[in-house]
């Protein structure tokens, strides 16, 4: 069954199978389509509509170049090149540009939603370049999503296969062109599409951190919930690791390494960095991003591609993975000591003719090493383009392409902690606690057990597969 949509808000990342509009949502679009066209027939200069774009918009069009000029918005920008966004990232950028459009502000028609609709619906995505957006807004990127609409470009499947555009006679009216290049729906609908990845992420970094805890038998008194006093989310993250690890009567020390008494910090301020990227994509959705918008009857350029709000928010949650792998990296590390654990060295069945996994902490420290590298804000070095005309960018494109590098290597650190912890507790007497033994059953399910070395390569790429 399709999903319809009667509101923009019922556009979801999520919203399984095909999409639908409402008929009274067309009809809500047709006649804001009117209206915008009348509007244009008053003959002002309303930007890139019939005038040029950038440091050209002081030339005025006349009736041949106009009838031409959105389509060749598109044709002139598509400059960029593979590799290109994986088949799901090109998906949430096209659905990001159709929940922008259902607004109203951009004035698109029923028939321009349609053709996005249809795509979403066909099983293929546009060729969109991974990288150089270079620009105030994501006029490269975006005149690839959108070029096959009318002929430019090429098509992804699922599979990675090009195919040359199925949609050859389809006209783009007034102010179109222009409309499908504005805002930055490109960063927004990438950012959407990671926040259910982050929520599930920071979820099983809390998890590992408790088995940690546990597996050690950690002092719990860092984690009783008065110690988050005015901060309503940290005292909740306290509970949750004090009821994901337990009660501990006789801790094995005073004190546990600071990597595993900071638990409830760090996941909690994860958790409120995602929380705030959330709201930035909400407001990149439903704000007003297109330029010119067409609010209230008429025209009014905006800065709605300038994507400050989300690169930044983008950047935190960056920096909060980065911080979260270094010390569940840190952890790993004391988990391979006995002095810490108890343990065999380096949780090896017979240390010495056995590594143990050794190697599966080196392999998190130079993912956290790459970590490191993305966390630099994206929107520091800002050039000049277009002659001056655009003299600022915020790199929102690139800012959502380091989250979404971030998250991927983030779970890699958390794959490998939490096959740490596992072997930890098959090599300690202390059994895991009831609130971890779900996880701990479907590690075991595809993790088999660790009595030699083996390609531990292979057990990470399991949890990575079917659990994280």
């Amino acid at each position: 069954m399709p999903t319809v949509v009667e509101r923009p808000e019922d556009l979801s990342i999520t919203s399984p199978g095909p999409i639908e509009l409402s008929p009274a949502l067309l009809e809500t679009l047709r006649a804001n389509r009117e209206r915008l066209l009348s509007a244009l027939a008053s003959g002002d200069p309303v930007y890139g509509v019939n005038t040029g774009m950038g440091a050209m918009s002081k030339r005025r069009l006349d009736d041949a170049e106009q009838r031409v000029h959105q389509h060749n918005l598109l044709l002139g920008r598509a400059a960029g090149g593979p590799p290109w966004l994986p088949y799901a990232e090109a998906r949430a950028v096209v659905l990001a540009r159709l929940r922008t459009f259902l607004t109203g502000d951009a004035g698109a028609s029923p028939e321009l939603c349609l053709q996005l609709v249809d795509l979403l619906n066909s099983g293929y995505v546009p060729a969109i370049p991974l990288g150089g957006a270079g620009s105030a807004g994501e006029i490269i990127p975006l005149a690839h999503a959108f070029g096959p609409l009318v002929g430019i470009g090429t098509l992804i499947d699922a599979d990675g296969n090009q195919h040359p555009p199925t949609n050859t006679s389809f006209e783009l009216g007034p102010k179109e062109g222009i409309a499908l290049l504005a805002g930055i729906p490109g960063a927004t609908g990438r950012a959407w599409l990671q926040l259910e990845l982050l929520r599930r992420l920071v979820d099983r970094m809390g998890e590992a951190a408790a088995g940690a805890i546990a597996v050690v038998g950690a002092n719990r008194d860092p984690y009783d919930p008065r110690v988050g006093r005015a901060d309503e989310l940290l005292a909740a993250e306290q509970a949750r690791i004090l009821q994901l690890a337990g009660t501990e009567t006789s801790p094995r020390a005073l004190q546990a390494p600071v990597s595993f008494r900071v638990a409830g910090q760090v996941i909690s301020h994860g958790r409120r960095t995602v929380a705030r990227l959330a709201a930035a994509v909400d407001r990149g959705l439903n704000g007003v991003t297109d330029s010119p918008a067409f609010l209230d009857g008429e025209f009014l350029g905006t800065a709605g591609f300038h994507g400050i709000d989300l690169a930044a928010h983008c950047d935190q949650v960056v920096a909060a993975l980065t911080h979260a792998a270094e010390v569940s990296t840190a952890r790993m590390h004391r988990l391979l000591d006995p002095a810490v654990t108890g343990l065999p060295a380096q949780l090896a069945r017979v240390p010495g003719p056995q590594a143990g996994l050794v190697s599966v902490h080196k392999r998190a420290v130079a993912t956290t090493h790459a970590l490191r590298r993305l966390s630099l804000p994206a929107a520091i070095g800002a050039m000049e383009t277009s002659n001056g005309q655009e003299d600022v960018q915020t790199f929102s494109w690139e800012a959502a392409g380091n989250l979404t590098e971030a998250v991927r290597w983030t779970r890699e650190v958390v794959a490998a902690e939490l096959l740490v912890v596992h072997q930890a507790f098959a090599l300690s007497d202390r059994s895991v606690p009831d609130g971890l033994r779900e996880l701990h059953a479907a590690i075991g399910e595809v993790v088999p057990p660790i009595s030699v070395d083996r390609p531990f390569g292979l057990d990470l790429q399991a949890i990575l597969d079917h659990v994280l």
